[in-house]
């Protein structure tokens, strides 16, 4: 098969080849029904621009880095699956660079990795996107960043993140519908900032109903399963041990399911569980666990987006540079009435 190049695209379109770069390049000043054309064309012949061509003919590198603490973990892999497909869809290609913060040589490191790549972008996953030192490297590099679920936006940087304080709360409100009012919560790192955000989700709802927190119930996990193993011991062995336990991911969720199998109490007939991610575990337990589904590779992707898409900027509401994106409460079997 032959390759397709730019000037197959640009003369099946009826337009130049600087008009197809433009396009894939995501310039202004094309004409949208133009673009549409243009993009269509792309599609029918899958062209794949050459990326050391398209970096030796301008200033970008079309490379972008993916800057993340624990790079196999189960979230960290949907990051990355939503990362690559924004870069597929953008022509663009992903580097993936682990960031140790307990490293004495991390900055090093990073600026070494910034340096080498020529990145035209870093996308930054939490909890290392609340690192201000991390951030200042960045800043000084002059490299624009987006950053996944921060604790706040810092100043020239985009973000990306969905409502966990409101996916919390629903979560929460959606036990007391059960009947539910001794509810457990097993919260997660101080580290992570969606820690508290969900936290503060779950103590809003118990307030709103007027239901008060025995504070023995809310203890403090790491977001493994060996925590929630632990802790689950812990909730199941109180005296008014809860009818429900609300663990802030789904890792902690299922070692408290595993710990409430261990000592015979039946879910959800006796216990009910909710976890938060919608992780692919979630869906392999039995029962399989009520969660909250967060859109983590919609939001790598929209990263993506942000970062080399003046148009998507500008289309998304104002700069389009701080999107929220929709959650999902998932129902299934292992939450019942109290």
């Amino acid at each position: 098969m032959s390759i397709v190049t730019i000037k197959d695209v640009a003369a099946r379109a009826g337009v130049s080849p600087k008009t197809v770069s433009r396009v894939i390049n995501g310039e202004a000043h094309v004409r949208p029904e133009l673009r549409d054309l243009v993009q269509r064309i792309v599609a029918e012949l899958d062209y794949r621009p050459n990326a050391f061509a398209r970096s030796l003919s301008s200033s970008r590198s079309y490379l972008l880095g993916l800057f993340i603490d624990d790079p196999v973990s189960g979230y960290a892999a949907d990051v990355q699956h939503g990362a690559l497909m924004g870069c597929r869809a953008r022509s663009y290609h992903l580097v993936v660079e682990p960031v140790d913060l307990a490293a004495p040589d991390w900055a090093l490191e990073v600026r070494a990795s910034i340096a080498a790549l020529r990145l035209d972008g870093a996308i930054v996953a939490p909890p290392i996107c609340d690192d201000a030192a991390l951030m200042a490297i960045f800043a000084e590099a002059g490299l624009p960043t987006v950053l996944v679920a921060p604790s706040k936006a810092p100043t020239g940087s985009g973000t990306v993140r969905m409502d966990d304080r409101g996916a919390a709360r629903e979560v929460t409100e959606y036990l007391l519908g059960l009947g539910h009012r001794r509810i457990g919560f097993v919260q997660g790192p101080l580290s992570h900032s969606a820690s508290a955000r969900r936290e503060e989700g779950f103590r809003a709802a118990m307030a709103a109903a007027g239901v008060d927190i025995d504070e023995a119930s809310v203890v403090r996990g790491d977001f493994t399963s060996r925590s929630g193993l632990a802790l689950g011991e812990r909730l199941l062995a109180l005296k008014d041990r809860p009818t429900a336990i609300f663990a802030s991911n789904d890792d902690m969720a299922l070692g408290v399911l595993i710990t409430a199998m261990k000592h015979g109490i039946a879910v959800p007939e006796t216990l009910s569980l909710c976890g938060f991610d919608d992780a692919p575990s979630s869906r392999a337990a039995w029962p399989q666990l009520t969660t909250v589904r967060q859109p983590k590779a919609e939001m790598a992707a929209a990263a993506v987006d942000i970062l080399v898409d003046p148009q998507f900027r500008r289309t998304a509401g104002g700069e389009g540079s701080h999107l929220m994106l929709p959650h999902e409460l998932i129902v299934r079997g292992s939450t019942g009435p109290a």
